[in-house]
C-alpha cells in the first residue's frame, strides 16, 4: 500500500526549471564551487538549469533580482547560496524573508539539525537557512559553503523539490 506521500512524488512533474543565484562580494564563475555543485546535482537528478547569477550580498539588489526571477513564469524554483550568516554583510535571510508568501520553516530547522549532527556540531545554529515561496515559485536558501550545499541538496531539497512543486501548482 502506498502512502500518500509517495503518491503525492508519484504525481510530481518530471522536472523542474530551476535558477541558480550565488550571494558573494568576492566570489566569480571560475570560483564558485557551491553554485557549481548546485547545478551538478540538479542535473544529476533530472532538474533542468533555467539561469544562473552571481550578486554581491545586498538588501535592495538581491530583493530586486529575486523578485524579478520569480516573476519569470518560467522559472519555477531559486536556489540560492550564500549571504546566511550572521556577519554585517549577511542580508539574504532578510531579503528571502521579506518577499515569501509562505515561509517552509522545516527546512531550516532540519538543515540546522543535519548540520549539527552531521557536520559542524554548535556552530550549526549560526546558519540562517530559510526556504518558502514567492507566489507559486519555490525558494530555497542556503549557506555557501559546498558541505553546506551537499547537504542541503542531498538530504532536503533533492528529495522533496518535484512534491514542493506538485503542491504548489495544486488546483
Amino acid at each position: 500500500m502506498t502512502t500518500s506521500v509517495e503518491e503525492h512524488r508519484m504525481s510530481a512533474p518530471a522536472t523542474v526549471q530551476c535558477f541558480i543565484l550565488t550571494i558573494s562580494d568576492t566570489r566569480t564563475e571560475e570560483t564558485d564551487t557551491s553554485g557549481a555543485l548546485i547545478q551538478q546535482l540538479l542535473e544529476e537528478h533530472g532538474y533542468s538549469k533555467a539561469g544562473y547569477a552571481i550578486v554581491p550580498d545586498d538588501y535592495e539588489h538581491i530583493r530586486q533580482l529575486l523578485h524579478e526571477i520569480a516573476s519569470d513564469p518560467h522559472i519555477e524554483a531559486i536556489l540560492l547560496s550564500g549571504g546566511t550568516g550572521v556577519s554585517p554583510r549577511d542580508t539574504t535571510y532578510e531579503a528571502v524573508r521579506s518577499l515569501l508568501t509562505k515561509e517552509l520553516p522545516g527546512f531550516g530547522e532540519l538543515f540546522r539539525y543535519l548540520s549539527f549532527t552531521e557536520d559542524v556540531g554548535s556552530a550549526a545554529l549560526l546558519s540562517r537557512a530559510i526556504a518558502g515561496t514567492i507566489g507559486s515559485t519555490a525558494v530555497f536558501s542556503m549557506p555557501g559553503s559546498t558541505g553546506a550545499v551537499k547537504l542541503a541538496m542531498n538530504r532536503l531539497i533533492l528529495p522533496e523539490l518535484r512534491h514542493v512543486m506538485r503542491e504548489l501548482y495544486k488546483l
